[in-house]
C-alpha cells in the first residue's frame, strides 16, 4: 500500500548567471514568461496530485536554479494549490532557495507573505575574492545583510558555504566558519568543492584543494559545529535539535516525493511498488509537453525491490542516524542484512567506518569522509 505522507519538490530552472562549479539543471534566459510558467507548474502539480489523492503533504521545497527569481505570486499560487490537492501536516515546512543579492532580498517579505516559512541562502563564502572565483553575483557584505534579513523575516533559515577551493587553507576556511557561526540560527550546509563534468571549472581544468586539506576542513566542520550545538545529521548538513531540513530528511530516509518542473525527480509508491519519475530536462521542451499533456515526464521506471533497497542504502547512509532495519523492511519488503555484503560489512566495522547493531547500520564520522568506498564495500552485487 502507498505510504500516507508525500513531499513536494518544485524546480525553477532559471538563474541570473551560471556559476562555474554548478552542474544542476539551471539556465540563463533573456526573458521568462512568468504567467506561462505559472500555468505550466500548476498543471503538472495538478497531474501528480490527481495520481496521489488522499496523501498527506509533509513539506514543500522550491529549488533550482534560483527560485527567488520566481514571481512571489507564482510561489503563492503553487503553495495554495498544493494545500488544496493534499492535506497539509500541522506546521508544514515550506522552503525556498535564494541568493543573497540585493535585488532578491527585496523579495523576502513577499515570499513570506506567499507562505514560505524557511529560507535556504546560497552564501558560499564571506570573502569577496572567493565569491568572484565562484561566479557569485553578490558581495560578502550583501551576504551578511541577507542573512540578517532572513533571520528577521523567517522563523527558520539556513545558508550554504563551499570549502576546498584552490589555494584555500584550513585557516582561511576557519575564518569563514567563524563568521558563519556568529550568524547561523540552527542550520548550516557545508559543501566541499568538487569539479563536476560539464561545468566551466571542469572545462578550465580547475583543481580543488588537495585531499588532505579537504579532509582537514571537513574534520574542522565536524568538531566546531558539534561544539556549537549543530552536529552533522547528514554528510554536508548540520543542525541543532529540531532544526533539520524536514524535506530533505524525509527524502534521504526513503519517503515519497513528487517532483514538478524541468529536470525534477520524484518517487511515488502505489499498490504495485515504487516508481522513479524523471521530468524532461530542457525547460522549453518541458513546458511545451506540459501544455499538451499536463505533465513533462521523460522517463518513468518501476523499481524492483533490490533497486529500491540500493537507493535507500545510498541515501540513508548519508545520514548520521543511518538506515533503520525496521524501516528498511517496511519500505522494501527485504531484510537489511540480506542486502549487505558480509565480508564488506565486517571490514567496514573493523576499520571504524561503520557501526552495525540491532537498530541498523550507520556510518561513522570517519566513514563519511569516504562514503563512496563504504558503499562499494557494502552493497551486494
Amino acid at each position: 500500500m502507498p505510504a500516507s505522507g508525500i513531499s513536494l519538490y518544485i524546480h525553477w530552472p532559471f538563474c541570473a548567471s551560471k556559476c562555474p562549479y554548478c552542474d544542476f539543471n539551471s539556465h540563463v534566459a533573456d526573458s521568462v514568461d512568468h504567467h506561462r510558467w505559472r500555468r505550466g507548474l500548476l498543471a503538472e502539480l495538478g497531474y501528480f496530485a490527481n495520481e496521489t489523492k488522499g496523501r498527506q503533504l509533509t513539506s514543500i521545497f522550491f529549488g533550482g536554479g534560483t527560485p527567488s527569481l520566481m514571481e512571489p505570486e507564482t510561489t503563492a499560487a503553487l503553495i495554495e494549490a498544493a494545500k488544496t490537492h493534499w492535506q497539509p501536516v500541522d506546521g508544514l515546512e515550506i522552503t525556498l532557495e535564494a541568493n543573497p543579492s540585493t535585488a532578491e532580498t527585496k523579495r523576502f517579505q513577499a515570499f513570506r507573505d506567499a507562505g514560505v516559512n524557511r529560507l535556504s541562502l546560497g552564501v558560499q563564502s564571506f570573502r569577496d575574492s572567493y565569491l568572484g572565483f565562484l561566479g557569485r553575483g553578490h558581495s560578502a557584505a550583501e551576504a551578511m545583510d541577507a542573512i540578517r534579513l532572513a533571520a528577521a523575516t523567517f522563523s527558520r533559515f539556513s545558508f550554504d558555504l563551499i570549502y576546498g577551493l584552490p589555494g584555500q587553507t584550513a585557516d582561511d576556511f576557519g575564518q569563514d566558519l567563524d563568521q558563519a557561526l556568529q550568524l547561523a540560527r540552527g542550520h548550516l550546509s557545508l559543501y566541499q568543492l568538487t569539479i563536476e563534468p560539464g561545468t566551466a571549472f571542469h572545462r578550465d581544468a580547475v583543481v580543488a584543494a588537495n585531499e588532505d586539506t579537504g579532509a582537514e576542513m571537513y574534520e574542522m566542520c565536524q568538531q566546531r559545529l558539534t561544539v556549537a550545538g549543530m552536529p552533522a545529521y547528514e554528510v554536508s548538513n548540520h543542525a541543532g535539535p529540531g532544526k533539520e531540513c524536514r524535506h530533505n530528511l524525509e527524502i534521504w530516509r526513503g519517503g515519497d516525493y513528487v517532483g514538478v518542473g524541468p529536470g525534477a525527480h520524484g518517487h511515488v509508491t502505489g499498490n504495485a511498488g515504487t516508481d522513479s519519475i524523471y521530468q524532461i530536462h530542457q525547460p522549453e521542451r518541458w513546458l511545451a509537453a506540459v501544455e499538451v499533456k499536463k505533465h513533462g515526464t521523460a522517463k518513468r521506471q518501476a523499481l524492483t525491490p533490490d533497486e529500491r533497497a540500493e537507493e535507500i542504502l545510498m541515501t540513508g547512509l548519508r545520514l548520521t542516524e543511518g538506515v533503520n532495519q525496521d524501516q528498511f523492511r517496511a519500505l522494501t519488503g527485504l531484510e537489511l542484512g540480506d542486502r549487505l555484503d558480509p565480508g564488506g560489512l565486517e571490514k567496514m566495522v573493523e576499520g571504524g567506518f561503520l557501526v552495525s547493531d540491532d537498530v541498523g547500520v550507520r556510518v561513522t564520522t570517519t566513514g563519511r569522509l569516504c562514503l563512496n568506498e563504504v558503499l562499494r564495500q557494502l552493497l551486494v552485487a
